[in-house]
């Protein structure tokens, strides 16, 4: 890897390098890229050595009060590893990019919008811990909670992270909407793609989509509500539909909308090569019975469990609350294993 970094780096320093202004950029990101493969491991190993060296002046002196001290770097060097042995499962072509992540309520009216509405704020508090940034580019909301929401997660590997929790989520509880203390069960889809620089090799031609607009809906003012500035894209062909209203100019969400539209599409064609369309496009499926890949049980027990990797934990509250680390890197695990 490092010397691959060399030739690229080599080749910035030859005369006319930034003439082409499009492929130096791409040249410094695949820079930037490599070096994030390899960088955090090194510094690991720094970290470990400054651990052994202060292991050895401990023991040498003595002192046993720095015997929390020494504990607290070996934990922390630990933990840095785990995730460091995550990245290294992420391999594929798009695992560096940023994620667009689409939560669909599915049958059952109110109790499923607020499931959708309850995983919307699980994945928020993930997005949080791990130093992300998360852009609302569509919400549709509905009594009780969330009848669909479109999101950008920006950030190092996001997709890759984020690619197993594309499916549908079932959820099994009391239900605080029923006055017989009944219980329900809901299910919510969740669909997840990268984010594409505009260069992306998808061809879309005109007659290919259905473009409606309409009014936006929610916060933004009264500009917000008085124009036609959200867009709707339909691609015709896969039935995709991409909204954006995030933005007041229509223009804008128009090219938010194209983008997402891309990355979808990158995704349908790329698992209909595959032969795995019908069983991985989250869209696709029914949101319902003998299609989820976990399900959260609130009652009578306490258990979240992964269908595909079998992880399942007891302590659905820190679940909820974004720790959703163990099962990204269970279905990583998983994956690779084939």
């Amino acid at each position: 890897m490092k010397k691959e970094v060399e030739q690229l780096e080599n080749s910035t320093a030859q005369p006319g390098f930034w003439d082409n202004h499009e492929a130096a950029e791409k040249t410094m990101a695949k820079i930037k890229r490599i070096k994030s493969r390899y960088q955090p491991w090194e510094s690991l190993i720094g970290e470990f050595e400054d651990v052994q060296v202060l292991y050895a002046l401990a023991d040498e002196a003595g002192d046993e009060g720095m015997e929390s001290e020494v504990s607290e770097a070996i934990q922390s060097v630990f933990e840095t590893y785990e995730k460091l042995k995550t990245l290294q499962l992420l391999g594929e072509a798009t695992d560096s990019a940023s994620a667009f992540v689409t939560i669909h309520s599915g049958a059952g009216g109110t109790e499923s919008c607020d499931w959708a509405a309850m995983l919307y704020r699980m994945y928020g508090r993930w997005v949080e811990h791990r130093g992300f940034k998360m852009t609302l580019l569509d919400m549709q909301e509905a009594e009780g909670g969330i009848k669909s929401v479109d999101l950008q997660i920006d950030g190092d590997f996001a997709h890759g992270l984020m690619k197993g929790e594309g499916g549908i989520h079932r959820l099994v509880r009391i239900s605080p909407f029923d006055s017989a203390g009944r219980r329900h069960t809901s299910f919510a889809s969740v669909y997840v793609s990268p984010v594409f620089e505009d260069d992306i090799e998808v061809e879309i031609k005109p007659e290919d989509i259905r473009l409606d607009t309409y009014r936006a809906s929610g916060a933004g003012g009264q500009h917000v509500n008085k124009t036609s500035s959200a867009v709707r894209m339909t691609h015709l062909e896969s039935g995709i539909v991409v909204q954006c209203q995030n933005e007041r100019s229509q223009l804008k969400n128009k090219a938010t909308a194209m983008k997402v539209l891309k990355s979808r599409l990158y995704e349908f064609y790329h698992q209909k090569q595959d032969e795995e369309r019908a069983s991985n496009a989250a869209e696709k499926k029914d949101i319902g019975w003998g299609s989820q890949i976990r399900s959260y049980v609130f009652h009578p027990y306490t258990m979240v469990k992964d269908l595909r990797t079998r992880h399942e934990t007891g302590n659905i509250q820190a679940v909820m609350d974004g720790e959703l680390d163990p099962f990204i890197e269970s279905y990583l695990r998983w994956r690779v294993g084939g």
